[in-house]
């Protein structure tokens, strides 16, 4: 997401916010445009599951989805009560939590609504750290695919092991004891968890592209599938070096475990700082 988009977002996001009996709140009618939803019905599903969230949690949720009236006007000046429900930035997050964080705006709307420091930037620095776990995951996902593709084909956890070596090799021209040499990984660690954001989704693309023309070209055993790998790796670091990026040139990111255990002890807050207003 481009740095413009995150301000627009978030002026979006800070325009619709307001106060009810001193309580900082947004409207639902309000946050279903901002989230993308083009029906009312639609968006109640996402309420509900996010009400069931909260009940989980062992908060009430009329304290965090009280029902009110909205007033709209209609053509030649005329106006309309409609339903709408006052939600509480735990309400707003819990929603968020129950969208698709494919969605810029709802990607947006998980870290917008889950730090209380309301700056664009530290919600901008949150979003690229987000993005990276995400990123990580997701890469995770990919190898743990491609793995069983190979073992379909006779390929097992040691030829695999020895294939995504090599395909890294390919990738930033240096094996994988000395790129974690490089980085300042350590032994028992994978290169992956210190990479920046390009370069994992590098790595996951070219493990997409894998274990797509394995299935495709009908490849099997360690050999041909090694070559495959190695080819498609070279693709990516072409694309990459084309545009003047030098994947091992990179700097190293900060360990994804601890960014992730950051995001999940900012999430905690959300629902902590609400049990503190509530007192």
């Amino acid at each position: 997401m481009k740095k413009e988009e995150i301000l627009q977002l978030f002026q979006q996001f800070e325009a619709v916010a307001s106060e009810l009996e001193g309580v900082e709140c947004w409207s639902a009618r309000e946050l279903q445009k901002l989230l993308g939803y083009t029906k009312w019905e639609n968006f109640e599903k996402v309420i509900k599951k996010a009400k069931d969230a909260c009940n989980n949690a062992g908060e009430d949720a009329y304290n965090h989805f009280p029902d009110i009236r909205k007033t709209i006007p209609m053509p030649k000046g005329a106006e309309k009560e409609i339903d709408d429900i006052a939600l509480t930035r735990y309400a707003c997050y819990l929603i968020a939590q129950n969208g698709d964080s494919r969605k810029e705006e709802i990607a947006f709307a998980q870290n917008y609504f889950a730090v209380q420091t309301r700056r664009a930037e530290v919600i901008e620095q949150r979003l690229l750290e987000f993005e990276r776990v995400k990123a990580r995951e997701k890469l995770s996902q990919t190898e743990k695919q491609l793995s069983g593709i190979l073992y379909e084909r006779g390929v097992d956890n040691v030829g695999f092991g020895i294939i995504r070596s090599k395909g890294d090799q390919a990738l930033f021209k240096l094996t994988t004891v000395q790129l974690k040499k490089k980085m300042g990984v350590p032994d028992n660690r994978p290169v992956a968890d210190f990479l920046p954001t390009i370069t994992i989704k590098a790595k996951d693309l070219a493990a997409e592209m894998t274990g797509l023309n394995v299935q495709s070209k009908d490849l099997k055993g360690q050999s041909r599938i090694e070559s495959e790998h190695i080819a498609n790796n070279t693709a990516v670091r072409n694309m990459l070096t084309q545009r003047g990026i030098i994947p091992e040139n990179l700097p190293p990111a900060d360990d994804v475990k601890k960014v992730q255990r950051k995001l999940v002890s900012d999430d905690k807050k959300v629902l902590k700082d609400s049990k503190k207003r509530k007192k």
